[in-house]
């Protein structure tokens, strides 16, 4: 169990994953973790959890170690000045999409900052996440925010240079994922599955093939070579794919989603 203490602002969709990720992890009791929040029914929810709450930042002065803002990007600045003073010796860890480490420093410039970037999969345990620190950051802090982020997927350490990037793949990328499941669906139904056997056929052949990539290292050619026999059926699936610019599609949505998150920062 941790012998630190935990405290969440936000109780959204990511705040809430991270703290059942490390609670099913055994990382944290329930009690370890404090949640601040102005929403009443996301309170609520926290306090069925077993978390402490709060409706605001005065908790953050004696009752944490360690801080994850996971609330909105325009709502960053306002938090932070909060409880700016009150918290010079906490971990500050920021989920915010757009707020650059320099923003945060800016506020709290004696605190260690560390800017993470999950995604929507942290929900079921199984996210994409990455982590960039800031200057005051040490390896005990970098150490602290992947033994969170691991509680509720896989973390890796990158340069804040790559974040919009990062953003525009993982980030963005479950979107573009659930879009493809609907279309393989689609193309299940059209040719005479019944919608249900269709959307469970096409989820978890997406599930099954990245386990096999992750778990077996395998690269997705050699896995498409696998599978696509010479004048097959498979092969002329791609054939269908490659015309219509499948890939190149793919590959413009990361480009787009980047640019885009760059033109937020």
């Amino acid at each position: 169990m941790a012998a630190e203490t935990l405290g969440i602002i936000g109780y959204g969709n990511m705040g809430s994953a991270i703290a059942k990720g490390l609670v099913a992890s055994h990382q944290y009791m329930p009690s370890d973790i404090h949640i601040a929040d102005t929403d009443d029914t996301k309170l609520a929810g926290a306090e069925k959890a077993g978390h402490f709450t709060h409706t605001g930042p005065d908790f953050l002065a004696d009752l944490v170690d360690t801080i994850i803002i996971a609330v909105k990007p325009k709502t960053v600045e306002r938090i932070l000045a909060s409880f700016r003073g009150i918290a010079q010796d906490k971990l500050i860890i920021s989920i915010a999409a757009g707020v650059k480490l320099e923003t945060i420093e800016k506020a709290m410039p004696v605190n260690p900052v560390i800017r993470i970037m999950p995604n929507t999969p942290c929900l079921v345990g199984a996210g994409a996440n990455v982590l960039a620190k800031g200057t005051n950051a040490k390896e005990k802090d970098v150490e602290t925010a992947k033994k969170i982020l691991t509680a509720v997927g896989f973390v890796s350490e990158v340069d804040e240079s790559l974040m919009d990037a990062v953003t525009g793949l993982s980030g963005s990328g479950p979107a573009y994922v659930a879009i493809m499941i609907d279309a393989l669906s689609d193309g299940g139904v059209k040719m005479g599955l019944p919608r249900p056997l269709a959307m469970k056929l096409a989820a978890q052949t997406v599930y099954g093939t990245a386990r096999m990539i992750l778990e077996n290292g395998i690269h997705p050619a050699t896995l498409r070579d696998m599978v696509a026999s010479p004048a097959g059926t498979t092969i002329e699936g791609i054939a269908a794919l490659e015309a219509h610019g499948f890939r190149a599609a793919l590959i413009d949505a990361v480009e787009s989603a980047t640019l885009r998150s760059e033109e937020l920062s």
